[in-house]
């Protein structure tokens, strides 16, 4: 089955069909908790449904349930018999779920749960973003705190909110509502990997107001679009070399400005920041007797782009058509200096890490570009573990928008998780993963934002660990999740609750 099918074009009978092949699924209490979850729709900043989803399925377990103040919702639920005396264990993981779908995808991530498919070992969704991050990882605790066959020490529930566009449910928790001693983070996407740290991030974001003029005589309009490209998030595949729409846009609008007195009307590219832009689209102008020369050129150059990314990007599709002529443009200063900034403006990778082996230490994603009606909007995302670098990086996108004019402001920034290599909960999950599964587990740190650096501000004694199941594409329509990796995930964190330390 094609899973770039519009969702519209599905008959209701094909619907229930794919939704009974996830619920039949092995571990199928995981996977129908799944399917609960994602018919619920759950939005960064738009959790209002999933957080009474959450306290209802709680209150209905008759267990402890309540909402703090920024709204995580945290469930508890006692001790099994006999291990009253264990550790108690916070078992976290985020509500929301990055919204990207594909451009010929109708669907409404407000109204509409996600509708999904088994695509042979993995599960996806139908054109848009999966939800298995970190559904996965939500689904799971709530299997346990169902189970009634499940040994495990006393657990605290963390469900925290826009973990995904600003971590401000794990900012806003205080200290004092958890008493656990041990936090197992479910929301990391490769099987075999332990991790131990994690990336810290701040939002930059550049903005002007710039005077419009009107459209000159004698020029033809045109729509210059970039889309086709994977995208992905932008911490853990940022190292991939993969295209980015607003990056490549502006490469065409560059090289064809000066050389053809080419106009700007506006550009509309990218949407999350933590989202690789996929797709891109321009309004330009171009005097007549300059149209053919640029359509060729720009076919020419988009050529040599396609050719550059043919590996990572095979899909990558860039057009030009004449459309219907804009009443203003951009004034050629203000577009002049725009073009050359977001050129300068670094974008991947910025700096490998010196101490750990194939780690992305500091990289920005450019991630939003808007230029429209007098007002031009630019976001990125910087992560680095290393507080300094990030801020290091920062500035020089600060100083590279605010020599084109733009005002620039700093935003949202959180800590990274400085790995502990002598974790206590590290050499326990490295002991059962060894004896699961006859070899050992890759410990690594990420350069994905992870809630532990956060949490562990206002739980500094709580020792933490990450992992999860693996998952693919996340946060663009191509994310998915291994369904043999679930069934090993799932196994995995009841042999873990099995074996929590005694309390001291």
């Amino acid at each position: 089955m094609n899973a770039n099918l519009e969702q519209t074009t599905l008959p209701l009978h094909l619907k229930s069909i794919m939704n009974e092949q996830i619920r039949n699924l092995e571990p199928k209490q995981l996977w129908n908790k799944f399917a609960d979850l994602n018919a619920v729709p759950r939005p960064s900043k738009k959790e209002e449904r999933v957080i009474e989803f959450m306290k209802n399925f709680g209150n209905s377990l008759g267990l402890e349930t309540f909402e703090d103040p920024i709204r995580n919702v945290i469930i508890k639920k006692p001790a099994t018999a006999g291990m009253e005396k264990y550790k108690t264990v916070v078992l976290q993981s985020h509500l929301d779920m990055v919204h990207q779908k594909n451009n010929d995808t109708n669907f409404d991530f407000s109204t509409q749960g996600i509708e999904m498919l088994v695509d042979g070992e993995w599960v996806r969704a139908m054109g848009t973003t999966l939800g298995a991050d970190n559904g996965i990882g939500v689904a799971t605790i709530m299997s346990i705190l169902e189970s009634k066959d499940i040994a495990h020490p006393a657990i605290e529930a963390l469900f925290t909110i826009d973990e995904e566009t600003g971590m401000t449910g794990a900012l806003g928790l205080k200290g004092g509502i958890l008493s656990g001693e041990i936090l197992l983070n479910l929301d990391t996407e490769e099987e075999d990997e332990i991790d131990i740290g994690c990336a810290g991030g701040v939002d930059v974001t550049a903005t002007k107001k710039y005077e419009e003029e009107n459209t000159p005589n004698g020029v033809t309009a045109f729509t210059v679009t970039v889309k086709g490209l994977n995208g992905g998030h932008s911490g853990i595949e940022i190292h991939k070399g993969l295209g980015n729409a607003n990056k490549i846009m502006n490469r065409l609008l560059y090289n064809s400005a000066s050389k053809f007195g080419m106009r700007v009307a506006e550009i509309d590219g990218g949407s999350l920041r933590n989202a690789i832009p996929r797709e891109s689209n321009a309004k330009v102008v171009v005097p007549d007797n300059m149209a053919n020369d640029f359509t060729v050129t720009l076919n020419k150059i988009a050529d040599e782009i396609k050719f550059e990314f043919k590996t990572v990007d095979p899909k990558l599709n860039i057009s030009i058509t004449k459309t219907e002529l804009p009443k203003k443009v951009m004034n050629a200063t203000d577009q002049k200096n725009i073009l050359n900034a977001i050129y300068a403006a670094q974008n991947g990778v910025y700096r490998m890490s010196a101490d750990i082996k194939d780690l992305v230490e500091t990289s920005n994603n450019v991630a939003r570009v808007l230029i429209k009606e007098g007002n031009i909007l630019i976001q990125c995302l910087t992560r680095s573990s290393i507080e300094t670098s990030k801020f290091d990086l920062a500035d020089s996108l600060r100083s590279v928008f605010e020599l084109s004019g733009c005002d620039v402001a700093f935003a949202g920034s959180y800590p990274g998780w400085t790995p502990n290599v002598s974790s206590p909960i590290l050499d326990l999950l490295v002991h059962l993963y060894e004896k699961e599964n006859k070899e050992k587990p890759k410990v690594v740190a990420c350069h994905a934002g992870l809630e532990c650096g956060i949490l562990g501000t206002n739980y500094p004694k709580m020792d933490m660990i990450s992992f999860g199941p693996t998952i693919r594409g996340a946060h663009s329509p191509n994310e998915r999740v291994n369904i043999a990796s679930v069934q090993k995930f799932w196994k995995f964190v009841q042999e873990i609750l099995k074996n929590i330390p005694e309390r001291k």
